[in-house]
């Protein structure tokens, strides 16, 4: 009897079945992001990043109007307190100066000959040839002259001043940052022409967001360093808080005095500025994506021997993007930083990027005068 085709095959799919063995049961284990958590007592721990400026800077110009013939500085020129920096043409100013000069010796003449006449009639006088009141009249054309000399010599002086001012120079030593005229413009008095930064003093400027200026403006370890010369880091103080904010950046710009031991330190070069100081209490911070809210409790997933477990905190504080916790978490421990809406009590994680696992430890605060 011939057994049909259709029947042989499913008499030997089901030996085959029969035969295989069962399929093994892949374990659900999660990839994960974790940090490892460690207690500091560092309160406030922000850098900013600043500009070097100059603490004083004057923007110069001419005492008097005139067209400028030289220029002697250029943008980045160190001068000294007396140096020339622009040069007027003077031919204007000298003859106002020789026409004061000119106006004092006719006045000088006009004294000297009142003073003939007192000295004449008065001898008249004590002759009786000449009545007092003519001699009254004599000394006061005398008193006349003599004031109008004074005046004359004033205005003469004002006009050697004026001469001089043809000549722009320096108040104080320091560096030009900025030149706004050229050989040939015709200027007004008192348009500025050149710009000096003072280059005894130095600070650093930078912009701090309206939630941390409150919280900054009383920190005193305050600690810089440049962008060009890092391994050097001095103790520097805040010297002004602009209680307006920049108009573009609605930060609130911070003025740090930096030390004169700060050699490096030039104008315009990049400066980080960073404020600490210490807690009473070490404190322990997780980012936010580490926080897992349920039924009105918040807790952070602890990774231990592979799997995670839910442990509740108690968040006392916020820092930036990092939460301050009180309680429920102990440094050494390793809390869980995304994903945690996709775990389970008792679920085995892997944590990706080992090197996640040695976050850098939180400096504390350095001692003051280190």
């Amino acid at each position: 009897m011939q057994v049909p085709k259709p029947y042989l095959i499913a008499a030997a799919a089901v030996l085959l079945a029969a035969c295989s063995k069962p399929p093994e049961k892949t374990e659900d284990v999660r990839p994960v992001r974790a940090i490892v958590l460690h207690s500091s007592d560092v309160d406030v721990n922000a850098e900013f990043s600043g500009e070097v400026r100059a603490r004083y800077q004057s923007q110069v110009g001419f005492r008097v109007p005139g067209k400028i013939v030289s220029r002697k500085v250029d943008v980045g020129t160190a001068v000294r307190k007396g140096q020339v920096l622009m040069q007027l043409d003077p031919q204007d100013l000298k003859l106002g100066q020789a026409q004061a000069l000119a106006t004092l010796r006719a006045n000088e003449t006009n004294r000297d000959l009142a003073q003939a006449d007192v000295k004449r009639y008065r001898e008249l006088r004590t002759q009786n040839f000449v009545a007092q009141a003519v001699l009254d009249e004599k000394e006061s054309a005398l008193r006349a002259a003599e004031a109008q000399v004074d005046a004359a010599r004033a205005a003469y002086r004002e006009q050697s001043n004026q001469a001089g001012y043809a000549s722009l120079v320096a108040d104080v030593d320091g560096v030009v940052t900025q030149v706004a005229a050229e050989a040939g413009q015709v200027v007004a008095a008192g348009a500025p022409v050149v710009t000096v930064a003072r280059t005894d003093e130095k600070e650093v400027v930078f912009g701090v967001p309206e939630d941390r200026v409150d919280v900054l403006r009383d920190v005193s370890d305050v600690r810089v360093r440049l962008w060009a010369a890092p391994e050097k880091v001095v103790a520097a103080k805040i010297r002004e808080v602009s209680p307006v904010a920049d108009p573009a950046t609605r930060t609130y710009p911070f003025k740090v005095t930096l030390p004169a031991t700060l050699t490096q330190a030039k104008l315009g070069m990049t400066a980080v500025v960073r404020f600490a100081s210490k807690s009473a209490q070490p404190k322990i911070k997780v980012p936010l994506t580490a926080l897992y809210h349920e039924r009105n409790a918040t807790s952070v997933w602890v990774v231990e021997k592979g799997a995670v477990r839910l442990a509740p905190v108690t968040v006392v504080a916020a820092d930036g993007n990092d939460l301050v916790l009180g309680s429920g978490v102990t440094a050494g421990q390793t809390v869980v930083t995304a994903g945690v809406h996709l775990l389970k009590p008792g679920q085995k994680v892997r944590i990706l990027g080992e090197d996640a696992l040695q976050a850098p430890v939180p400096k504390t605060a350095p001692a003051k005068g280190a």
